[in-house]
């Protein structure tokens, strides 16, 4: 495997990059792309068994079906600290290859055990959190892409690999309900569920939501392990990764990645009950799923308008358009149970994602550049290699920070919806936990303008 293990990487050299380097990084950002989409169509299926269990004759509580969708979240969430660290530890391709065939855990279990009314619910929470599997994987593709691009195409190449990815959580929902209805796998795939819809029988195969996924794991662990590569130079060993993190703009931009991705998953999350509960004439799943979509589709917009703008100015503008969202949000909400509208509100709701996906591209193009700086100040003037080995360094840390941050990200998933519910029994509305997302996106608003946005700014990026 010694021709997949790439001894210089120089990107920021425009001779290097154009005679091989573009190719290179292309060809990893393609494979990437799909093993990260599948990851997050994995992280997410667990969300859409879950309402079928009853159906197939499991008889958990409701709140026990709650904690079942929420422990894919807060495991992957958690499982991306890890994660940011693999890549300098195994290599990209190593690590790719890796956690994607790490996904036939989730999937296999859940194929077996819905197919038994008699499986006991502490096997399923097993099962939600190796889903979490999936959640965890974005940290580490997302570390290893940042290596292979130049600084000025990595908002660009960042936000492809994340927009695109994020496209399996619609691809879940979509493809799952469509699978579970037809017995594709014939006896591999064993006997249905008969479940009562009024008087009328219907037969439903569960397990296919977790089967459908195998094939595509293992082509695409092969495409990986025999298609991508490894970067001797983004090798670092765990000491000198924890160092990364304690500084300053670790933790600043961990804070704004929660507002812009946070949002995202935050609000995907909860948007079907969000509709439910203030809208009950309302068909909630016919409407849930175009906010993810469009968040996901516009994502690599937010890298390539950073490329061009700057990461700072386009986040800085986007916080607003989010505070001003909610405000939205809050303005077409009922109020006592009385009045509302739900276009309105639908409406608000779509910018709210549409500009969580703008930021989520925006941040993440701001880490390497902060860090890449940050770097070349202090090589300055101490001659090419000093400048080399800048580069070197400023790459590493980015990629522990990218991972870091999507970590810290991915509670949102958890925090908002948690918000909602916990509003509404206090005072009978989401109103609450707007207000106090509001107050969130102002600290955003102020800390890029204050750290990298003003004319003293002591990062501008």
């Amino acid at each position: 495997m010694a021709s997949h293990i790439l001894t210089r990487w120089d990107p920021e050299d425009p001779v290097f990059w154009e005679k091989q380097g573009r190719e290179i990084a292309n060809r990893n950002l393609w494979i990437s792309i799909p093993s990260l989409s599948l990851a997050f169509a994995v992280w997410m299926v667990w969300s859409v068994v879950v309402v079928n269990l009853p159906n197939a004759g499991f008889s958990f509580t409701t709140e026990e079906l709650f904690w079942l969708s929420a422990l894919p979240a807060l495991c992957g969430a958690t499982l991306r600290s890890f994660y940011s660290f693999m890549v300098p530890i195994f290599g990209g391709r190593r690590w790719t290859a890796i956690s994607t065939v790490s996904l036939l855990l989730p999937t296999l279990g859940m194929a077996f055990a819905v197919r038994d009314p008699s499986t006991g619910y502490p096997t399923f929470v097993i099962l939600a959190l190796l889903c979490g599997f999936g959640g965890g994987n974005f940290a580490s593709s997302m570390a290893n892409i940042n290596f292979f691009f130049p600084k000025v195409q990595k908002g660009t190449a960042l936000g492809l690999n994340a927009g695109l990815g994020n496209l399996g959580v619609s691809l879940a929902q979509f493809v799952v309900p469509l699978v579970i209805t037809a017995g594709m796998f014939g006896s591999l795939g064993g006997e249905p569920q008969i479940w009562m819809r009024g008087a009328e029988a219907k037969q439903m195969w569960l397990q296919n939501a977790g089967l459908i996924w195998v094939p595509f794991i293992a082509i695409f662990a092969l495409a990986a392990w025999f298609g991508m590569h490894d970067l001797a130079t983004a090798k670092a060993p765990f000491s000198d990764q924890i160092g990364t993190l304690k500084s300053k703009h670790n933790w600043i931009m961990c804070w704004l990645y929660l507002g812009t991705f946070g949002s995202f998953i935050g609000y995907s999350a909860g948007f079907p009950l969000l509709i439910k509960s203030q809208f009950p004439q309302v068909d909630a799943l016919t409407y849930a799923w175009l906010g993810p979509l469009m968040g996901a589709l516009i994502r690599p917009l937010g890298g390539w308008l950073s490329d061009r703008l700057g990461g700072a100015k386009v986040t800085f503008w986007n916080f607003i358009a989010m505070a001003a969202g909610v405000i939205g949000v809050l303005a077409f909400l009922p109020h006592d149970g009385q009045g509302g509208n739900f276009y309105g509100f639908l409406a608000m709701f779509m910018l709210l994602f549409l500009t969580a996906g703008i930021g989520n591209g925006s941040t993440f193009r701001m880490i390497p550049v902060i860090f890449l700086n940050q770097r070349q100040r202090e090589a300055a003037g101490r001659g090419r290699q000093a400048e080399e080995q800048a580069i070197g360094e400023a790459n590493r840390e980015a990629a522990t920070v990218l991972g870091f941050a999507s970590a810290i990200g991915a509670y949102g998933g958890f925090f908002i919806p948690m918000g909602y519910g916990t509003s509404i029994s206090m005072t009978g509305g989401p109103a609450a936990a707007l207000y106090g997302f509001i107050v969130f996106y102002v600290t955003c608003i102020a800390m890029t303008w204050w750290y990298y946005l003003q004319r003293s700014a002591e990062m501008p990026c």
